[in-house]
């Protein structure tokens, strides 16, 4: 299968009635562990996450390179589609884009920062001009940051605003709407209702309903961000503390690595 076969299809599943889940991954080893999994049609990277791995704080203090040096390496670990986190695009959104399906992306998450709308939306024309001149449908995930930089703002100032940046995001060629918050059903129902159903992405956070009550809502995808690693670093530091206390290993250790 081509690249440009596994974005169509990772497009497709964007547009597909069931809620797409895409569980964040940071490195081969994490990648190839959910992509073993039947239930897994795409996976998607964490930019958090990958910064941490490599000791950086988030907010694309990573170099462009070393970001993209991960996600190739995940993306040519598995046989599903990748959707990358990348940020606001490290300055370049075209080139980012077009180096980000070099190494075999299919998608990705391009993140507006609340910047003026007439920039954010040029930013995402930058990206899918890259993909188009790359001959590759890409899935992008515009994010729009109404709700998580807009904390000070009127809640129906952030929905206006966010619905008005999906549509014109979509408009210029976004695959749907990424808009992180945690929300409950009436403000997920009002945010489909304005940007479409199937175009909303979310992410799972304690307040998001449950993966079949957004699929009935409408919405397109949900992923899980940096929360999958820390569940996961967790565990290993919960594990550190009770052999430190005597405890020894579980003897069900599966060998995923």
């Amino acid at each position: 299968m081509t690249l440009a076969d596994t974005a169509a299809e990772l497009r497709r599943l964007h547009a597909a009635p069931e809620l797409l889940q895409v569980v964040n991954v940071w490195d081969v080893v994490s990648a190839r562990a959910i992509a073993a999994l039947p239930q897994t049609r795409a996976i998607a990277t964490a930019s958090h996450s990958i910064a941490a791995t490599f000791g950086y704080p988030d907010g694309e203090q990573i170099p462009v390179d070393l970001m993209l040096d991960m996600v190739g390496r995940i993306a040519n670990a598995v046989d599903v589609p990748v959707s990358a986190d990348l940020e606001a695009g490290y300055g370049d959104p075209g080139e980012t884009i077009r180096r980000a399906i070099g190494v075999g992306v299919a998608g990705a998450n391009l993140e507006d920062e609340l910047r003026p709308l007439a920039e954010s939306v040029a930013m995402v024309e930058a990206a899918v001009a890259a993909a188009e001149a790359e001959g590759v449908p890409f899935a992008l995930n515009a994010r729009t940051d109404a709700f998580l930089r807009g904390r000070d703002r009127a809640r129906e100032v952030n929905l206006a605003d966010a619905i008005e940046r999906g549509r014109a995001y979509l408009d210029a060629g976004a695959t749907c709407v990424f808009v992180p918050g945690n929300f409950g059903d009436d403000v997920i129902a009002e945010l489909v209702a304005g940007i479409g159903e199937r175009r909303v992405s979310l992410i799972g956070l304690p307040d998001i309903p449950a993966p079949a009550r957004l699929q009935a809502l409408g919405v397109a995808r949900l992923s899980y961000g940096p929360n999958t690693q820390r569940v996961v670093l967790g565990a290993l530091q919960d594990l550190a503390s009770d052999l430190y206390d005597g405890g020894v290993l579980p003897r069900d250790i599966r060998q995923l690595n």
